[in-house]
């Protein structure tokens, strides 16, 4: 099982929110907007250079793909960065949002795994018209539990890194750190040990029918075959 289909099929959801555009989009202004604070020592200045290239992004999007909402969404996050950041004159608030969004991201998935409704497990789900009936299944429960595990630890490591940086007013490192930390690079490392989990399985079904081996219940008269 490839990548490409684990990103079509396991995590479509991906793809529904805006998918790798979204991630670059996220990724192309923080790396617009340090650049342009160190070369010019604008707040303002760097913080409207990087709207305008996300911008120049979602209107590519809107134009090729109709995804309006997507480019929306991306084109306020960004919007509300560089706000925080002319707004009180400090550059290093342009990161503060994506400080917060990994910390709450990090809260969300952790709770989601302590009340055994995993987040992984009930967005895929949902997704492919299946909302409850995974829960019957343990070792289904057990995969989207270990993927939702995946990136609580993914936003653990970006808030024990980002914080202290903020904190202490390191720029420059938050920048790099936020860009490594909370975009495409992550991203990737998630979703592919998502991948590595999921591959047995990777339709979200019982262990026994992704093998396409049929179990019937001895009361309906049939012999139950176990491995």
């Amino acid at each position: 099982m490839s990548l490409d289909v684990l990103t079509r099929k396991s995590l479509s959801v991906f793809d529904a929110v805006g998918g790798w555009r979204t991630v670059a989009e996220g990724l192309a202004s923080r790396v617009v907007f340090l650049v342009a604070s160190l070369l010019t020592g604008r707040v303002w200045t760097s913080a409207l250079i990087a709207v305008g290239a996300v911008a120049v992004l979602a209107v590519v999007r809107v134009w090729t793909d109709r995804r309006f909402w997507s480019a929306a969404i991306g084109l306020a996050i960004v919007g509300g960065s560089a706000l925080l950041a002319g707004a009180t004159g400090q550059a290093i608030n342009f990161y503060l949002p994506a400080v917060v969004i990994q910390a709450a991201q990090g809260a969300v998935f952790l709770l989601s795994m302590l009340v055994r409704w995993p987040v992984v497990g009930v967005v895929l789900r949902v997704v492919r018209r299946d909302r409850f009936g995974w829960r019957r299944d343990p070792a289904a429960r057990r995969r989207y539990q270990l993927c939702t595990a995946v990136f609580v630890v993914k936003c653990a490591i970006a808030t024990a890194v980002q914080m202290p940086l903020y904190v202490a007013g390191q720029t420059t490192a938050l920048g790099v750190a936020a860009t490594l930390l909370g975009g495409a690079p992550s991203a990737g490392a998630c979703l592919y040990l998502c991948w590595r989990i999921l591959r047995e399985d990777p339709h979200g079904q019982p262990d026994f029918v992704a093998r396409g081996q049929d179990r019937t219940s001895p009361g309906d008269g049939a012999v139950v075959v176990d491995e």
